[in-house]
């Protein structure tokens, strides 16, 4: 949309071929919002999320990560 600024933030190559980009959209508003686009093939999911989601979300995916990490280290 010509009303909204897009940076892209970061890109990462996931497992089976996917690739997940975060980007920041600064809509005409002031609003700004982080842009979530997840592609699986020629299939795109794209979330728009708000700071408080993305603090939540970091936070849910950080305890997991480290969880599994010590699982692994324990094995």
């Amino acid at each position: 949309m010509a009303d909204e600024k897009i940076r892209e933030i970061a890109k990462l190559e996931a497992p089976f071929g996917r690739e997940i980009t975060c980007q920041e959209v600064v809509h005409e508003s002031g609003l700004r919002m982080m842009r979530v686009r997840i592609r699986e093939g020629s299939r795109f999911t794209i979330l728009d999320i708000d700071p408080p989601t993305a603090a939540e979300w970091s936070q849910i995916m950080d305890k997991w990560s480290t969880q599994v990490k010590s699982d692994v280290a324990g094995t």
